[in-house]
């Protein structure tokens, strides 16, 4: 709605610099210049802004990350994803890269997490969970293992 009314605005004012009577005046540039600057901020907007996930019940932005997992961690890491039972105390330690990556989506206030588990199969990765979704405590729980799996 805002980036409409940016828009909107940005091409009224840039419109209104041809109905002025000196076109050169610096009503007319000045017209001109933030016609043009709300148009592009406008589209900006509407085009890139628009694609933030938000968490409705706190009105939380999230954002994703991939976490790269050695193939040994396979099977606990499935168990941890399945039961939602994520320690911050795990000896799982995440890797710069690996065949297992962790795709998880977090909210900004840790409230909650969805995540899923791939496997690296030549040319691309292949689903071995489906995506779980956590909130609350367990969401917390999520983001203290990732916190402690990073790489040192």
């Amino acid at each position: 709605l805002i980036s409409s009314v940016m828009l909107l605005i940005g091409i009224l004012a840039f419109a209104s610099t041809f109905e002025l009577d000196d076109k050169s005046s610096t009503t007319s540039m000045a017209l001109m210049v933030l016609g043009t600057g709300l148009f592009l901020i406008g589209i900006f907007r509407l085009f890139w802004k628009s694609k933030e996930v938000v968490y409705l019940p706190t009105k939380s932005v999230a954002k994703e990350h991939s976490v790269f997992f050695d193939l040994k961690h396979m099977d606990a890491l499935k168990n941890l994803v399945n039961s939602g039972s994520f320690s911050a105390d795990s000896k799982i330690k995440s890797e710069a890269s690996g065949n297992i990556r962790m795709d998880v989506i977090l909210s900004a206030d840790k409230k909650f997490a969805a995540v899923q588990l791939f496997q690296f199969v030549p040319y691309t990765y292949q689903p071995i969970t489906s995506v779980q979704y956590f909130t609350n405590e367990k969401a917390s729980a999520i983001v203290a293992f990732l916190s402690k799996s990073k790489i040192q």
